[in-house]
Parts: C-alpha cells; sequence; structure tokens
C-alpha cells in the first residue's frame, strides 16, 4: 500500500468560455462537496484580480460560501495576497469566518500582489507593497493572537482564535520567513516549479518551532490531469496548455474546451514555456499518477500535496478526485 501525504485542492473557480459567474461558483461548491467526499483534507481558494476567466477574488466571501456548503474539510485561502489589504481587516474577516466555522478555516498568506502592477496600484492602500510583507504577517499574527493589557487595536472578531497561518512562496524568500517565524509552508509548484527542491529544504533546515508549529510542516502544490486513460489525460490536458498560453499572451484565462492537437495553436518557443511553467503536472491514470507521484516524492520531503485541476467538463473533473484518490490505496 502507498503512504502519500494528505490530500488537498487549490480552487481559482475557473469560468468557462460561456459560463456565468453563477454557474462557475455552484460547480466549485459540487467540486469541494467531491473532495470532502473523498476524504481530501482543505479546500483553498486563490486570490487573483483583473483577470477574465478567474472569478476568486473576494477570496474569504468564497471560502465562507464553500464551508457553508460542507461539513468537515477545512477551506481557506491559498492565498490572501497580503500586500492589497490591511491586516486588520483581513484579521476580522477570518476571525469571523473561524467564528462560524471552528476548527475549519486556514489563512493562507502571498506576498505577490496576484494581478498586474495598474490593478495592484488599484488595490494597495498607502503604496504599500511587498516590502511590507513580514510586518504585516506579524501584525496579523498579534492581531489573532490573544488580547493584550491596554492593546489598542483590537480584532473583532478575530482576536483569540489564533488561527492557523500559512505562508506561500515560489521562492526561497517565504520559505525562509516562514521557517523563521515557526509557520507552515506551501511551494507554488503549480505555476513556479523551478525552485521546488531548494525552497522545502531552506525551509526544513531552517525551521524554529514557534507557538502554532513545533516542527516543520511543508505543502507543495502541483498541477495534475487525471483520468481514464494516459490517452484521454492528454487530450483533457489541452486545456490547460490554452489557458496557460493565454496568460502569456495577456489574453483572457477563459477555460477552454480541449482540442484534438495544439499544432497550430502554439509556436515552439510558446509550447516550450508552457510545459516548463507546469514541469511538475502529473498526467493520466490512477496508476501512473500513482508512479509520478513515488517519483516526486522521491525527491522531495512534502506533508502534503494540493493540486490544481483544470478540466472543462465539471462532471470529468469531479471524477479526476475519484482518480486521484485511488492513488492513495
Amino acid at each position: 500500500m502507498r503512504h502519500f501525504p494528505d490530500y488537498s485542492l487549490l480552487e481559482l473557480a475557473s469560468v468557462r468560455e460561456g459560463d456565468s459567474v453563477g454557474t462557475t461558483l455552484a460547480n466549485s461548491v459540487a467540486y469541494a462537496q467531491r473532495a470532502e467526499k473523498l476524504g481530501f483534507k482543505r479546500f483553498w481558494l486563490a486570490e487573483h484580480h483583473n483577470m477574465e476567466g478567474i472569478s476568486s477574488s473576494a477570496t474569504s466571501v468564497l471560502i465562507g460560501h464553500i464551508a457553508g456548503k460542507t461539513d468537515v474539510i477545512r477551506v481557506g485561502s491559498g492565498g490572501v495576497m497580503l500586500p492589497n489589504h490591511p491586516p486588520l481587516v483581513i484579521a476580522e474577516q477570518f476571525g469571523t469566518l473561524e467564528s462560524l466555522y471552528p476548527g475549519r478555516i486556514d489563512l493562507g498568506l502571498g506576498r505577490a500582489p496576484g494581478t498586474d502592477p495598474v490593478t495592484a496600484r488599484a488595490l494597495r492602500r498607502d503604496g504599500l507593497g511587498a516590502e511590507q510583507f513580514p510586518e504585516d504577517v506579524a501584525s496579523l499574527q498579534s492581531l489573532l493572537g490573544p488580547l493584550q493589557p491596554r492593546q489598542p487595536v483590537k480584532a473583532i472578531p478575530g482576536a483569540g482564535t489564533n488561527l492557523p497561518i500559512w505562508l506561500l512562496g515560489s521562492s526561497l524568500y517565504s520559505a525562509q520567513l516562514a521557517a523563521m517565524r515557526g509557520l507552515p509552508y506551501a511551494f507554488a509548484g503549480h505555476f513556479a516549479p523551478r525552485l521546488y527542491r531548494e525552497a522545502l529544504k531552506v525551509y526544513r533546515d531552517n525551521f524554529q518551532p514557534s507557538a502554532q508549529l513545533d516542527q516543520p510542516y511543508a505543502m507543495l502544490a502541483v498541477p495534475a490531469v487525471p483520468a481514464d486513460s494516459l490517452e484521454e489525460a492528454r487530450h483533457l490536458a489541452t486545456t490547460s496548455y490554452q489557458r496557460i498560453l493565454s496568460l502569456f499572451r495577456g489574453q483572457p484565462l477563459w477555460m477552454k474546451p480541449p482540442v484534438a492537437s495544439m499544432d497550430g495553436l502554439w509556436n515552439a518557443g510558446e509550447k516550450a514555456s508552457v510545459k516548463d511553467f507546469l514541469a511538475l503536472q502529473l498526467l493520466g491514470d490512477a496508476e501512473t499518477i500513482g508512479q509520478q507521484l513515488e517519483q516526486l516524492l522521491s525527491t522531495v520531503e512534502v506533508d502534503e500535496l494540493m493540486f490544481t485541476v483544470d478540466i472543462y467538463d465539471p462532471e470529468k473533473r469531479r471524477h479526476a478526485l475519484d482518480i486521484l484518490a485511488e492513488t492513495r490505496q
């Protein structure tokens, strides 16, 4: 029997070409419910802004919606892009969520804006950016911790919840900060696979125990296209190829149906860039993906895997979770 880490999901609430946001979010709910039924540990939503085709910008609102439609799966942010928000607002939002759904909410934090520079300027307060990230993390930890005597600013709700905070990253910076603060760490291998080994090693090697965590806890996010056969998986994967190609070209990110061939849709340079972006992509049936996971996990130590599954058909996407669940049996 395989002993793979816990499985979780990252959701962007991707809008299929021609679908409404309402339909998209209903599909996200059904997707989360299937994940819960199969024993997935977490369901996280990513914050993005000004991206046609991605409807997860109001992350805390969606977390509440998903948590209200499920029973036990942990729901959280993967992540809140902290430079966009005053820490007090996030503490109040997530303190409210934790009060509504106790023991089920995660607060994952990123230091990128999750958007383009113009939109980032529209979101940020007082021009503060990523350079403020360590101080903002410390402020959030304080606001979510126990109330202190004569504390001038309080997060109500939020204070005393000790909500689990995660740091997310795609480079060595957040790995070092998470290690120094004694926080769990998630690496974004689903879009920035190049440094995953180095970042996870830096995190483990430099981890300092904290009140939240006494030993390192690392998660790796990877893209996956599970299907009933390798041939079908290769066909379904063209949806993700088209989306990443649109991202590189600065085009809307609507989720498009799979195509028989990508020939003629991309040039050789674009193909190489897309494949590099998706270098950690798992693809195939349960047995094939199981073998790919064994190979991946032989190169790095992680406590949890978080999958992104870009499949156009909602039922096939839910069925993909059944296939992923098989790999742990």
